[in-house]
Order: structure tokens, then sequence, then C-alpha cells
């Protein structure tokens, strides 16, 4: 069992952060003499409420996804913010295309360089931004896809 302190101090979040979650029904933590106790389950819960946050969620829907009593009911919840995240992965990883592409760049004047005109042409077309969205969120899949295999072809684990 860890004090409040402790898991806070684990995860790099002030205490005030635990007491709201717990106030917003996400954590449950026992009491000893009045004081909050962790168990080894309650840190399996931060660390999920910490990466559906960066992932996206807001504190009711995580509620929601951690308090689900079937998989089709967490499914739901978890399958409205995979579209959002990918294409949000998608958008990074064009950033980083196009940062990376700007340091290859040998010309003075970076727009004038085709690499880095070609690099952001996809701004360029026409469409909608659900589209859009949707087309940088097909592509995130296949990069997010491929990465385990290169990574095993490598000989990296």
């Amino acid at each position: 069992m860890k004090s409040i302190g402790e898991v806070a101090a684990r995860f790099g979040l002030p205490t005030h952060v635990l007491r709201h979650w717990e106030a917003e029904g996400l954590l449950t933590p026992a009491r000893a003499g009045g004081r909050r106790r962790y168990t080894d389950a309650d840190l399996y819960r931060v660390a999920a409420i910490l990466i559906s946050k960066e992932a996206g969620f807001g504190l009711a829907d995580i509620r929601t996804m951690l308090a689900a009593r079937s998989a089709p009911a967490r499914h739901e919840v978890m399958a409205r913010h995979r579209q959002g995240l990918l294409a949000r992965i998608a958008r990074a990883q064009a950033a980083l295309g196009m940062l990376e592409g700007g340091l290859e760049c040998p010309h003075d004047d970076i727009m004038t360089c085709p690499h880095f005109q070609g690099l952001l042409a996809d701004r360029l077309q026409p469409s909608s931004v659900t589209g859009s969205d949707h087309r940088h969120a097909d592509r995130a899949v296949e990069i997010v896809s491929r990465r385990p295999q290169d990574s095993m072809a490598s000989g990296q684990s």
C-alpha cells in the first residue's frame, strides 16, 4: 500500500490531481486511519487514466471506459476516440516529416526547395478536413502497424 504522496511522486503528479480523480469517481483508494492508501491495482488505474488523457479522453469518458461492465460497452467508448487519435498521430507524423525534410534542405530559402514543397503538397489539395483526417488516419495506421515488423527485422525488441 502506498500513500498519496508516493503515488503522486511516482507519476510526477501533484497530490491534488489524485484527489480530484477520486472526487470524479476515477479512483477509490482504501483508507487507513483516514489516509488514502493505494494498491498496485490503483497504480495500474492511474497509469490507464494518464494514457487515456494523453489519447484525448475527457474524465467522463475515462470513467465510463474504466467502469464498463462489458467489453462491448468499453469498446464503444474506445472506438469513439480511436479515429481522433489516429488523425492526431497522422498530423504529428506529417509535421515530423516536414521538420526532417527541412533539416535536410540545403537551400537558403526553404520555400523554394522542391523537396520541401513536396512535403507540403498534401495540404494544398482541396478536401474537407474530415476527408483529410481520414487520409492521415489511414496513413497513421499503416505506419504504426508496420513498426513492430520493422523492429523485429532489424533485431530490435
